[in-house]
Formats: structure tokens, sequence, C-alpha cells
């Protein structure tokens, strides 16, 4: 058997293999979630919860959110919370008080991203681990 011959029935085994092996499933997927219910502390602060997870990171992550009520073109930021992305589930809680009009209780639309500040090239750029947008209720505390 010549050497070409050799290697072309190698090359064929091997793509025959591969074809047989059974497909290899994704490590674990980048989520985050936001808590049904949030809080609003006397003073006006407000605070959102859930979790969140991450995988493979060159900058520093974050999980932000914010909450809208009756207009949903206005959002405020509700603070940040520092993220470890190490591919397991990991609790966040955020608080801080809107900027202009103050929360009421009741119904609440939230947003929960993880992001991740990239430095590629001088300036960091953000790059998007996860995404949630939640109907939420927002508590008297």
């Amino acid at each position: 058997m010549s050497l070409r011959s050799a290697l072309g029935s190698a090359a064929g085994a091997a793509l025959l293999l591969l074809a047989a092996a059974p497909a290899v499933t994704a490590a674990p997927y980048e989520t985050v979630t936001v808590d049904p219910t949030g809080s609003i502390a006397p003073d006006g602060t407000v605070t959102l919860s859930g979790t969140y997870r991450c995988l493979g990171n060159s900058g520093a992550v974050f999980v932000s959110s914010s909450v809208s009520q009756g207009d949903p073109s206005v959002r405020h930021g509700i603070g940040g919370t520092r993220a470890v992305c190490d591919g397991m589930e990991h609790p966040w809680q955020n608080s801080g008080k809107p900027s202009s009009d103050p929360a009421t209780p009741g119904a609440a639309r939230v947003e929960a991203t993880v992001m991740e500040l990239s430095s590629g090239g001088g300036l960091p750029l953000p790059r998007f681990h996860a995404r949630q947008d939640q109907d939420i209720t927002l508590t008297e505390s």
C-alpha cells in the first residue's frame, strides 16, 4: 500500500469516526434572572435581585439593572454589582434611588444585563453576556 493510499484511508476512517460520534453539549449557557418582587425602602431606595451565570471574560463584568413604571421609555438605573464569570450560578442584588420620579409600590418592568467592559484596543467596549426583561411587583419594605 502506498503512503498516499494509507493517508487517504486514515483520513476516511477519521471522518467516519467524527460523523458517528455523539454531539457534544455546549458548556452551561449565560443567563440572568430577575426575582418577581423588588422592594422600596422608606427613603425611596429600590432593591432588585436575581441570579446570573456567565463564562469567559477578559475584562470587568457587572450585573446592571433598571426599573420603569408607567412610561416604558423612562428607565431608572438601579445600581450595579461586580460579576464572576466562572460558569456557576450566582445571586445578584442592586440598590439605588431613581434619579427623578420616585418608584411606587405596584407593577414595574425591570431590565437586568450582564455586561463586560473588554479593553480591546484602548477604550473599554461593552460585551453583553445576558439580558432579561421582567415584569415584577415593587413592595414597601
